[in-house]
């Protein structure tokens, strides 16, 4: 048992040192407050330099407004900061920084020089950390701040720091994220006295380009969409292009990079209908929303933070990015870009209200059916029709006969400019459909394909009626926490509107008397919980709609045409027809790729011609 020992004040030195451990974390923590505190100064032009990956130096130059010669001994001080002067200016906090810590935490841990200069200053001032004044100095306007030898008096912080290269990247990494919400300021980064990074001033497009690369922009989709005081805007990349790794994901809120569960779970709930496996999605996205309704002071990195209406942040979020998933359809111009190339305008938006009824009862019918073609006789085509297979494509606009089928309610589209995923032209080994192009060659995976199709339609003629409730004849009682308890009476409106009825059976138990009919016969008790779970975290649940949505693409995916069936032209390029006017074709319900493109100079550096 150890000794008692009294109780006793720390000294100054020791509590900085503590408190700077929870604001400097690595070299990589230094660089981000110093790039916060310039860019809150007002900089247009940020240079960076560091050495030995920042351990041994960080070096932070800008040309902001500076800081007054008798202002620059409170810089050091802590809580001392020139952004806030009281607790409702906290409640809306606009600046990256506010709390006046920053740099006395680092002055705590390194050798640390700051030089300032005011446009109205003959010259520059400087101040060391250890200095009691500043000291005249040259230098222009703005303010750069020295720093060196990181955790040089914390030798055990020291110690937990990695290789110069690690600690190089992770700078990288925070310069990227600041870059990135700043495209009118332009960065330069010197390692080692070596240019590395040179980001010119520019717009966000130009920036993402920049800092991220050409291949996230060409395989991303523009997000801008305002409701009130609230925005989204920024780049989602389509789901084709998920990584294995969460590594292409920044979130800003009012121009600041955080982790916010809420935002994260609204994201993936987007994708949950297109995404495979455990993928995850890239994105560069900035919700702008009123200062007032966030509140930034919850980490003491800034990193975190709390919404005060979680759900409507979450159901924004969630619907926002689900729309423009939706057009990841054929006909959009930045999927498939022939289309736009030849200037086809995109199909009309196709009327469901004439099949919602066939697709709800036909979903069960023979595979022979599930095109929605009148069914094939048994006697073979006739063998003349073969040499159809290999004809070009007609460049007089007319439509081959095998494309007007009773498939689609709208008239037989005239020209195969039109069609952006072709015309079909043979099946292969059964399993896929090939299709000519006017500017290349298609492959589509028909089971995959078809699956999403319909899939779409399920979804499509459930939601033109209301959720049908499924009273229980033995209500499911199960135990419950006093918060879980508080939880379904608070949301029984809403719980009400998914056919879902939660009322309490005594202090410590729920009572389930409904639940929505397609999941009557699963885990009823797991639902209720799994519902309530989410509720608790983002205010909103999407437990039902998922399990609703999972119960529908399992019987899409039954009601498909299956491997090894032989489709005529006439239902391949029925089946081409609805891929292009069902929302997020491009992937099955499973998230793999529904059919791939290769253009024509591609096909041909495959033979080699032209070289």
């Amino acid at each position: 048992m150890l000794q008692r020992r009294s109780i006793t004040p720390l000294p100054d030195p020791l509590i900085s040192q503590i408190a700077a451990g929870e604001v400097i974390e690595r070299p990589s923590s230094v660089l981000k407050e110093l790039l916060e505190n310039a860019i809150d100064a007002g900089a247009t032009g940020i240079e960076i330099r560091l050495e030995g990956g920042g351990i041994r130096r960080i070096l932070v130059s800008d040309n902001g407004s500076g800081i007054p010669q008798n202002e620059l001994p409170l810089a050091l001080t802590r809580h001392a900061t020139s952004k806030i002067r009281s607790l409702e200016e906290l409640e809306e906090v606009a600046s990256m920084g506010f709390r006046g810590e920053a740099l006395a935490s680092i002055a705590s841990v390194a050798r640390l020089t700051i030089t300032s200069r005011t446009p109205d200053a003959p010259h520059a001032w400087q101040l060391q950390a250890n200095a009691s004044e500043p000291i005249a100095a040259s230098g222009g306007q703005g303010t750069s701040v020295d720093v060196r030898q990181l955790f040089e008096t914390v030798p055990a912080r020291r110690k937990f720091l990695r290789t110069e290269a690690t600690e190089y990247g992770h700078c990288v990494e925070a310069l990227e994220r600041i870059a990135l919400a700043h495209p009118a300021v332009s960065f330069r980064l010197f390692h080692n006295d070596k240019p590395q990074r040179n980001w010119r001033s520019s717009d966000l497009p130009q920036r993402i380009l920049d800092v991220l690369g050409t291949e996230i922009v060409a395989q991303g989709l523009h997000v801008d969409q305002q409701h009130g005081v609230i925005n989204l805007r920024g780049l989602i990349t389509k789901p084709t292009f998920a990584r294995p790794r969460a590594d292409k994901q920044y979130l800003y809120v009012n121009n600041r990079f955080v982790r916010d569960r809420t935002v994260s779970h609204a994201v993936r709930q987007a994708y949950a209908d297109v995404l495979h496996g455990d993928r995850q999605p890239g994105f560069v996205l900035f919700l702008d929303i009123a200062p007032s309704a966030v509140d930034v002071n919850v980490h003491p990195a800034k990193s975190e933070v709390r919404f005060r209406e979680s759900g409507a942040v979450h159901q924004f979020v969630a619907r926002t990015l689900d729309q423009v998933l939706a057009q990841t359809r054929p006909t959009d111009s930045s999927t498939f870009p022939e289309s736009s190339q030849h200037g086809a305008p995109a199909p009309h938006s196709h009327d469901i209200a004439g099949t919602q009824q066939a697709a709800v009862t036909q979903r069960y019918a023979p595979a022979q059916h599930s095109l929605g073609l009148p069914p094939r006789h048994g006697s073979p085509p006739n063998p003349a029709s073969w040499q159809r297979l290999y004809e070009p494509l007609p460049s007089t606009g007319a439509t081959p006969p095998s494309a007007q089928t009773p498939y689609s309610s709208e008239p037989a589209i005239q020209t195969s400019e039109t069609h952006p995923l072709g015309m079909a032209i043979a099946q292969l080994h059964g399993i896929y459909i090939l299709a000519q192009t006017q500017t290349g060659l298609i492959i589509v995976d028909m089971h995959a394909a078809h699956e999403r199709v319909v899939y779409e339609q399920l979804k499509h003629a459930l939601d033109a009626r209301d959720l049908p409730r499924q009273e229980l004849l033995v209500p499911v009682v199960f135990q419950a926490s006093e918060k879980e308890i508080a939880l379904a009476e608070e949301f029984d409106e809403q719980l009400s509107e998914l056919g879902l009825t939660l009322r309490p059976g005594g202090p410590n138990n729920l009572v389930v008397r409904s639940v929505p009919g397609l999941l009557a016969k699963g885990d009823i008790e797991a639902l209720a919980k799994n519902v309530l779970r989410d509720l608790a975290q983002v205010g909103s649940s999407r437990q039902l709609l998922e399990q609703r949505n999972q119960l529908l693409s399992t019987m899409a995916c039954h009601g498909s045409v299956r491997a090894n069936r032989r489709l005529t032209l006439d239902e391949m390029n029925a089946l081409l027809r609805k891929m292009e006017q069902t929302e997020r074709a491009d992937q099955c319900n499973h998230g793999r790729p529904t059919w791939l493109y290769w253009s024509l100079p591609e096909i041909d550096k495959l033979f080699m011609r032209g070289q």
